[in-house]
């Protein structure tokens, strides 16, 4: 802990974590004055994150991450990891995903990092897992925790979790939340004739309404769900379309590839983009954006919809019933029931009036919680605390 200049390491399990999740963060650490390193999966971002635009830079290491909570290459992830830390010398190593999470504390602690800390997405388990995984994963994250100095969590649900679980004392747990740039997402930037030609650009015709999706291509996001529920919505609704964006994971157990659309006689109404990098500008297309996930840590994309004042509709689950007030700000939906979710599409279909008071609240809940600034904050505060302590 010697020198003004703080080196501070995060780790994540791939690249697009850092681009879309945790750049803004890294951005902001860079400008109070650290000296800011990151490891990451290896990927075709990596060297847009290292110098996007040219204007800032972070020092990228490439170790990669298996995504199963289970497998032998954690262990070459360790030892990389160790040797990593032992040879720069970090004053704080910032871990974020379960399986960073946890092989990251582990090697930081035993390489020698004075301070450690974790960013909790969501735990690996929930209340449906099965007992014995349950358990084992419980174990990993006590493990884990015992390697922390702090723990930040982007949800309440999550902190009350920790403690009912005995994973961590309470005093170990600080709540982050989990926010976006509420300029970058604002709806007020787009003109009536820049949504007209973004649609026209996509194929989609001006009166069409849009059903609007951001999320990985996995079905835990609930994109089967979703899926059945348009077959009921198209029914009834003749010009209506899906808009799905989100990058392909062919390499998850639960990827798939857009052809099954046709399974459910969509075919021909679904739009899928893959991912981009113009996101905010799609929003304002939306007249309903929709998230059927089965789990989630505290979900950007709810966050960027609520910021641009579109009709959410979301399942009720961990998360998403923290960002979401249902019947104020948007609509929550059991999870894995495509009645319901077609259902509350319908309603917000019909009810234009009722759909725009949601999305004016959905607004005004965004800016009063949800502005980035005010992680910001959290970080620099919990930061300060602990470097202070160990000087």
């Amino acid at each position: 802990m010697q020198g003004n200049k703080k080196k501070i390491c995060y780790v994540a399990n791939n690249n697009i974590a850092i681009r879309f999740l945790l750049q803004t963060q890294l951005e902001f650490l860079k400008s109070q004055g650290y000296e800011v390193f990151v490891v990451c999966s290896n990927g075709e971002d990596a060297k847009a994150v290292e110098v996007p635009k040219g204007y800032f830079g972070f020092k990228i290491e490439n170790i990669n991450f298996s995504r199963r909570l289970v497998s032998l290459s954690h262990f070459t992830a360790f030892l990389k990891l160790f040797f990593y830390f032992k040879r720069e010398k970090f004053d704080v190593v910032h871990t974020h995903n379960p399986v960073p999470g946890i092989v990251g504390r582990v090697a930081a602690k035993l390489a020698g990092v004075p301070i450690i800390i974790n960013t909790i997405h969501g735990f690996y388990f929930s209340a449906k897992t099965p007992y014995i995984r349950r358990k084992f994963y419980i174990f990993l994250e006590k493990l884990a925790s015992k390697c922390s100095d702090l723990i930040f969590s982007q949800s309440q649900e999550d902190i009350e979790t920790a403690v009912k679980e005995n994973i961590c004392p309470r005093e170990k747990l600080k709540y982050l939340g989990n926010g976006i740039n509420l300029e970058k997402f604002n709806p007020d930037k787009y003109s009536a004739e820049f949504i007209v030609q973004k649609k026209k650009s996509l194929g989609i015709k001006e009166d069409a309404k849009v059903i609007g999706i951001v999320a990985r291509r996995v079905k835990e996001k609930g994109y089967m769900d979703l899926f059945e529920a348009c077959s009921i919505v198209f029914s009834q609704y003749e010009n209506v379309i899906l808009l799905a964006v989100g990058h392909d994971e062919p390499n998850k157990s639960d990827g798939f590839k857009p052809e099954v659309v046709r399974n459910f006689g969509i075919e021909n109404k679904v739009i899928f983009l893959g991912e981009r990098r113009d996101v905010e500008e799609l929003y304002p297309l939306m007249d309903i954006f929709v998230l059927p996930s089965w789990r989630e840590g505290f979900p950007r994309s709810v966050l960027e919809a609520m910021a641009e004042k579109r009709p959410i509709v979301a399942t009720d689950i961990r998360g998403c019933r923290e960002e979401v007030e249902s019947g104020k700000d948007g609509i929550l939906v059991p999870p894995a029931n495509p009645a319901e979710l077609a259902k509350a599409i319908i309603f917000i279909l019909q009810n234009p009036d009722e759909a725009s008071l949601m999305a004016q609240s959905a607004r005004i809940r965004a800016e009063k919680e949800f502005d980035e600034r005010l992680i910001f904050d959290r970080i620099k505060e919990g930061y300060d605390m602990l470097i202070n302590k160990k000087a």
